[in-house]
């Protein structure tokens, strides 16, 4: 057994129970004194034992990825139920440290440099499009969808999203212009398009992505009215009746938030609206896990909303309405994890076990961040106008 993991687990376990079985055979029960759900963890390697000493926020991903541990007698939601569960009670000595130091250090990271942007992007978006056709919905919205009641299916949640954005952008006349953040493989755009007849300019830094978008746009015979280019936003010196954001400030970077709604101030017209869809979360400024940094998302962090709301008071914009959305993600993920699983086979073709592995555990540990760890989204609309919106929310509910 290892001693300094036996110890670390007897301080660690406060709510529920672990029972973990060591490389070497030997096996330990460590029940917290708040009552709880029950998960098995069994180590593989001696390695994997060591790396969960020091900084276990990044290791125990690692050591997953690289079997070198993993769920016994139970599922790794289970397993991670506990785990998360526990952190969320009474974090590790080790992980608490790390987390420190993550956080004082983030105003010393570098800007998000235009170079750097795209390179973060084509890190997790220029991946191979057929993985997100696999488990994403028809329209290969890859963000939350909105569920307007539990039997929804995922297509309908992002139909429902997308049209509850539209909404609150009051798209009431055709031929709006829109500037789209960050527009993915174009669904928002086209949907804005054909339902509103709005003329929409879609931007992004994934290739992968933006050769999607366009053959997307000709093949629905938009081509006319929406455009996609590798641009980024900083880069744009016009006018835009609207602007859209849907899960793209997640990736600016925490010392480009006044940067960003200061160009979403400077490309609206006076009467203009924008919305910016974000995740966030609900107990104020943090970090990023460092496994999702290094493996999933660089250069990614969720905003609290007084860190978002601190940049948008120096731009100019009134903040016309916020809306926080809590278990929609999660609800999204779920669907998600269960078409992966569905296609595991054909990803492990596509990429290898590793890999599948990896995603697997992105995903799983996403959707409990929004069932356990205070994760949300929020949807800010945004006007430089104190008149650009009705008075009342009543507009809504007429438009839905």
């Amino acid at each position: 057994m290892n001693r300094l993991l036996d110890i670390m687990f007897r301080g660690f376990i406060q709510k529920g129970n672990l029972h973990v079985t060591y490389s070497d055979g030997s096996q330990r029960s460590y029940r917290g004194k708040q009552p709880g759900e029950s998960a098995g963890l069994r180590f593989y390697t001696p390695q994997a034992e060591r790396a969960l000493l020091f900084n276990p926020g990044l290791r125990f991903g690692e050591a997953y990825m690289d079997e070198g541990l993993g769920p016994e007698g139970c599922s790794l939601e289970q397993l991670m139920r506990v785990l998360m569960t526990n952190i969320e009670e009474h974090s590790l000595f080790s992980e608490e440290v790390s987390r420190r130091l993550r956080y004082a250090g983030r105003l010393l990271r570098p800007l998000n440099s235009l170079g750097r942007a795209r390179t973060n992007v084509a890190h997790h978006y220029d991946l191979d499009r057929r993985l997100y056709r696999l488990f994403l919905d028809e329209d290969m919205q890859y963000s939350c969808g909105y569920f307007e009641s539990d039997d929804v299916s995922l297509e309908e949640a992002q139909l429902a999203k997308k049209h509850h954005i539209a909404q609150k952008l009051k798209l009431d006349r055709p031929g709006l212009e829109v500037l789209d953040i960050g527009c993915g493989w174009g669904g928002m755009a086209l949907t804005l398009a054909r339902d509103y007849g709005a003329r929409v300019l879609g931007v992004t830094l994934s290739v992968e992505q933006l050769e999607v978008a366009r053959q997307r746009a000709r093949e629905a015979g938009l081509e006319d009215q929406v455009t996609f280019e590798l641009l980024d936003y900083r880069t744009l010196h016009r006018k835009f009746d609207r602007i859209v954001s849907v899960g793209m400030f997640e990736h600016v970077g925490l010392r480009d938030y006044a940067t960003f709604f200061r160009r979403v101030h400077d490309l609206l017209r006076d009467d203009g609206v924008a919305l910016i869809h974000s995740i966030g979360r609900m107990d104020g400024p943090g970090t990023t896990n460092p496994w999702i940094a290094k493996y999933i998302f660089p250069g990614g962090y969720s905003p609290a909303l007084s860190e978002t709301l601190a940049a948008v008071e120096q731009s100019g914009l009134w903040v016309a309405d916020c809306e926080v959305l809590r278990l929609h993600y999660a609800k999204t993920l779920a669907h998600w994890r269960k078409r992966f699983e569905e296609h595991r086979a054909e990803i492990v073709q596509l990429y290898d076990e590793r890999f599948v592995r990896m995603f697997e555990f992105y995903l799983l540990c996403s959707e409990l961040a929004f069932r356990l760890q205070g994760h949300m989204n929020f949807q800010l609309q945004l006007t430089r106008s104190i008149e650009a919106v009705p008075l009342t929310r009543d507009y809504l509910l007429q438009a839905a």
